[in-house]
């Protein structure tokens, strides 16, 4: 039996999502599969990529064949080059780790308590401003007079 590391294709139309597993290579892509060993997420960013390293020895040393996509996988983990005896490739990029909302919520209300409440400023509208300037140009009249 010719065994095969493939992809399984998961998720919605625009949203794919992949598991790597180790199926026979005459079943269909997404078929029965003897063992999943991993996750592909390509949409996200960084792309997640997750791989069992321990299993993917395991098949690749009884003789399993990982397909294309499935090889460039597993150069960018590293595990290829490990199979093979290669140098380890440069890290894969991670995420960065998200900010505790919370806590900058508390820095954020922190710094506005420091800071000293002053008068509101609001806009004038363009009639208030008409009648403000008569005001002063009736009161400038009678003390000239």
């Amino acid at each position: 039996m010719a065994v095969k590391i493939k992809l399984k294709r998961l998720g919605k139309i625009r949203s794919p999502h992949y598991r790597i597993i180790v199926a026979d290579s005459r079943t269909r892509r997404d078929g029965r599969a003897i063992e999943e060993i991993g996750l592909y997420h390509p949409v996200q960013n960084p792309s997640r990529i997750e791989v069992d390293s321990e299993r993917v020895q395991y098949w690749l040393g009884v003789g399993a064949q990982p397909t294309e996509p499935v090889l460039a996988i597993l150069k960018v983990t590293g595990d290829w080059q490990k199979f093979k005896g290669l140098p380890a490739p440069e890290p894969m990029k991670l995420p960065e780790p998200k900010a505790d909302k919370r806590a900058v919520f508390e820095a954020a209300a922190k710094e506005s308590a420091d800071e000293p409440q002053g008068e509101a400023i609001t806009q004038k509208s363009k009639k208030a401003d008409k009648k403000a300037d008569e005001a002063e140009a009736g009161t400038a009249e009678s003390t000239e007079a």
